[in-house]
């Protein structure tokens, strides 16, 4: 494929092009990455406009450019790529393009107001990834490239959206072609940049990536650009100083030749010496010297236009720089001619190169009083807050109050479209103008809430300030040591959040919010791995909740908490499920105890589903589980907090003993929770129960492998895993033959757990899983062990515990008691729901009383389980029966 214009010495890129293209409109449709790097002018543009040309006949081509100035303008590169094909769409099209994630996306692409809970940036990527697979769909006979130029200049969420959207590209006839500079690139410092390779698909994935980083013009090739420019007669030492001037830079020879052209200077070696003089012209200092020879309005003009960035708006270009539509129609004509912009209305500058010289030549005040009058003039136009703040970033800080309501209530829209980023730095900007003394607490409060999410020790740091300064009204005091407590708990520092709550109870009033600390405090304190008298705690926790029915939800938050801590404790299970329904309304989370809530968060609907869990009613943990599914999804929560609720139904799952499914819930949940980040709570959560699932399914390898990666073991994090981490890391030594260190660790936290008076065998086996490691080493002691395991199953009184309980201590009993001791327990656990339990159970009952029918049930039972080596286990034993018969 040819290109359509001159690109001299660009046959390996578009050589690469052609391939890419190829590949994606070839019968397999095969989409990539094409990345071209290079510095300012050195031809990227250019490339990038005739891949466009190459692909019109056969593509539908979107495409999007960053700027300098617009850095800051969150989803401003998004907004180009799609809001053209969106354009095109009727409101009812939309909706059913977008779907459920309407509400969720379609605001941050201007396209609708926010509604709903403060959407999680991850959530708006997931929505844009599902609009654009929905428009590739779309346009199924037309495959896709996006092209975006200059995207070291693109904003951050922009950034972040394309960066994870290319590790899906194998999934769509999508080619993204990207355009970068290295330097720019690397100087902002932004975690961007896709560490994407063709196998981020899969092994087998199709993708196709491509880096191409574009070199400068040879002199050949610089005299081939001058002489297809000035005629054949163009000498060979002029062609040379040209060269010698721009140092092959092909915008720069371009620009120098056209000064030839103007200047009708002649082509020839005795002209050669004037070439340095243009050539300092396009650049620099230079291009400022010829811009200012265009006149005062001009200068002014484009002052105006750099300051405004990209897709200048003529009319704000004018009011700006204080001239009448007819004085800026002419310095447009002017600007024009002279190649300095393109268009008319809107405006765009030839070249980047360009809009950077000019910006970097206002003197520092004027560009000032442009970016006031630029944020005054997108205000007057009713453009609102968030549009005007990336000029009000620019301001210089004058106490101005009408400038901190603004940048305020920037902040409130960035977040509203999932732009936390953006929201900071607007509050951060607005703490240096500064606020009243009175409104500079609530003012770092706002700025802790927006960083909750992306940075917990930052929101520490701010809320923490607020609450050591005067201006916090009593219900902010007690919200902002809420969320202060909230995040120092995902900072894995538990007791200093428990602290601090104590803390600032003591000087709240009795009331509502006195009850909302005491809650947190309740609850930081009982997710600690470690605790100094957790017996004090959960007494002190019954006595003040003994007589609470659940009026208010500061009272069905207590409850939560005193459910959550009865079952950790083995209580009676009948109790404890009464104070879970005394926790909901009507058998759902109450209107602020939701999981989208943000006065209480999602942690108290969790604790009610996880207490059910392992109280065996399984079907109220799924209903819940199912409810914060839905309920992420329809908000966008994509994030961690979808990454939890699959971990959730995981959970019951395992609990139900439908081991395959509950894998494939725990996988996706590390899946999503891979995408934030690492060292989660939810991914030790989900760790944890994969490889207890994966060891009940006998891929004891498969569990060794999920351990190394999530790195599960010691040191354990402050908070408490789910289920008990320690027991489960001792059950997998157990699994891989390393019997003397899982006897000393479940020694160990066996231990700390009756320290603890935490004696809920279903959450932490660790007696029943001792006392089998045990049984040849120390009878007596097993024996013992799996006794007070039976005492504290039938205390709390679950089917699932008590067979569990029973059908360990059937190991230690004389054989006929042990037939019925397994018997019972089968019976127990028939009535659990427990089908797992329930095949071991039959498994054992079966091998001891050499029935085969009881191992037939077993081997079905586990057949539909998905325990594949409980399977072959009840194979060997019923043939092994059938043959000494």
């Amino acid at each position: 494929m040819k290109p359509s214009r001159p690109l001299y010495e660009r046959e390996p890129e578009i050589q690469a092009a052609t391939e890419a293209l190829n590949a994606l409109c070839g019968a397999q449709a095969i989409g990539g990455l094409l990345v071209f790097s290079g510095e300012g002018g050195i031809g990227k543009t250019a490339l990038l406009a005739e891949i466009q040309t190459m692909a019109a006949d056969r593509c539908t081509v979107w495409s999007a450019r960053g700027g300098e100035t617009v850095t800051s303008v969150p989803f401003h590169v998004v907004r180009q790529l799609l809001q053209p094909a969106l354009d095109d769409l009727s409101l009812d099209d939309r909706l059913e393009l977008f779907g459920d994630w309407y509400e969720i996306t379609a605001p941050a692409l201007g396209l609708a107001q926010p509604s709903g809970p403060q959407p999680d940036p991850q959530g708006v990527r997931d929505g844009l990834d599902h609009v654009v697979r929905g428009l590739a769909t779309r346009l199924s006979h037309r495959p896709l490239p996006l092209v975006v130029d200059d995207a070291h200049w693109a904003d951050g969420e922009s950034l972040a959206w394309l960066s994870r959207f290319t590790a899906h590209l194998h999934e769509l006839p999508v080619l993204v072609v990207q355009a970068q500079r290295p330097k720019e690139l690397a100087d902002r410092g932004d975690d961007w940049v896709a560490d994407w390779s063709p196998a981020a698909g899969g092994p087998e994935s199709k993708s196709r990536l491509v880096r191409v980083a574009l070199r400068a013009l040879t002199p050949d090739a610089t005299a081939e650009l001058v002489r297809a420019a000035l005629g054949e007669h163009a000498d060979d030492p002029f062609c040379r100083e040209v060269w010698a001037v721009t140092g092959g830079n092909p915008y720069e020879a371009v620009e120098l030749v056209a000064k030839v052209q103007d200047n009708q200077l002649p082509p020839v070696e005795e002209s050669a010496g004037e070439l340095r003089e243009l050539g300092a012209s396009a650049r620099g200092s230079g291009l400022v010297a010829r811009l200012e020879r265009l006149g005062t309005n001009a200068n002014r003009f484009a002052w105006a236009a750099a300051v405004l960035g990209t897709e200048i708006s003529q009319e704000l270009a004018a009011s700006l720089a204080g001239m009448t539509p007819a004085e800026a129609a002419d310095c447009t004509a002017r600007l024009r001619d002279a190649r300095i912009v393109t268009g008319f209305d809107p405006l765009e500058f030839v070249h980047p190169l360009i809009a950077s010289a000019i910006y970097r030549s206002i003197p520092s005040a004027t560009r000032t009083a442009f970016h006031g009058r630029a944020a005054w003039a997108i205000t007057e136009a009713g453009m609102g807050a968030a549009a005007a703040s990336r000029h009000l970033l620019e301001v210089h800080p004058e106490a101005d109050q009408d400038v901190v309501r603004q940048l305020r209530e920037a902040a409130r829209q960035h977040l509203a479209v999932g732009a936390p980023e953006a929201a900071r730095r607007c509050l951060e900007r607005a703490l240096r103008e500064p606020p009243r003394p009175e409104d500079h607490a609530p003012v770092l409060y706002e700025l802790g809430c927006a960083t909750l999410l992306s940075s917990p020790p930052t929101t520490v740091r701010h809320l923490r300030t607020a609450l050591e300064m005067p201006g916090l009204d009593d219900a902010l005091r007690v919200d902002a040591t809420f969320r202060l407590a909230a995040a120092l708990a995902h900072n894995n520092e538990l007791r200093e959040a428990a602290a601090t709550l104590a803390s600032e109870a003591a000087r709240t009033a009795p009331g509502p919010g006195l009850m909302r600390l005491q809650a947190a405090h309740f609850q930081w304190e009982g997710m600690q791995a470690e605790e100094v008298d957790a017996p004090g705690r959960s007494r002190r926790l019954a006595n003040n909740t003994r007589h609470l029915a659940g009026r208010d939800n500061a009272e069905r938050a207590l409850l939560t908490i005193r459910a959550f801590d009865a079952m950790m404790r083995g209580e009676n299970a009948a109790m404890i499920v009464d104070y879970c329904e005394r926790a909901l309304v009507n058998g759902s989370p109450a209107r602020g105890l939701g999981w989208t809530d943000a006065e209480w968060g999602f942690e108290f609907p969790t604790m009610v589903g996880i207490t059910y869990a392992f109280t065996d009613q399984l079907d109220r943990a799924e209903s819940l589980f199912s409810e914060a599914v839905r309920a992420f999804e329809i908000s966008g929560w994509s994030g961690a907090h979808l990454a939890f609720a699959h971990t959730l139904m995981g959970l019951v799952h395992r609990r139900r003993g439908k081991l395959a499914e509950a894998e494939g819930f725990l996988r996706e949940g590390l899946r999503l929770a891979d995408r934030v980040g690492t060292g989660l709570a939810v991914q030790w959560d989900a760790a944890c129960l994969l490889i207890d699932t994966l060891l009940a399914r006998g891929r004891t390898a498969e569990a060794r492998l999920v351990a190394d990666r999530y790195k599960f073991g010691a040191p354990w994090p402050s908070a408490m895993v789910l289920p008990d981490g320690p027991c489960v890391h001792g059950r997998l030594l157990l699994a891989e033959g390393r019997t003397k260190e899982a006897i000393a660790e479940l020694e160990s936290i066996g231990a700390a757990l009756e320290a603890r008076e935490r004696f809920n065998g279903v959450w932490a086996p660790w007696a029943g899983d001792l006392a089998r490691a045990l049984r040849d080493e120390d009878p007596v002691r097993a024996a013992e062990l799996a006794n007070r395991a039976r005492q504290h199953a039938e205390r709390f009184g679950t089917d699932t515990a008590i067979g569990e309980a029973l059908r360990c201590l059937a190991l230690f009993a004389p054989e006929e008691e042990a037939h019925r001791l397994l018997a019972d327990a089968v019976r127990h656990l028939t009535a659990s729901d427990s089908q797992y339990e329930l095949a071991l159970a039959r498994y054992d009952y079966g091998v001891a009383t050499r029935d085969r029918r009881e191992l037939a049930q077993a081997q079905k039972l586990a057949v539909r389980c998905g325990a594949e080596e409980l399977v072959e286990r009840a194979q060997r034993a019923g043939a092994s029966i059938r043959s000494s018969e």
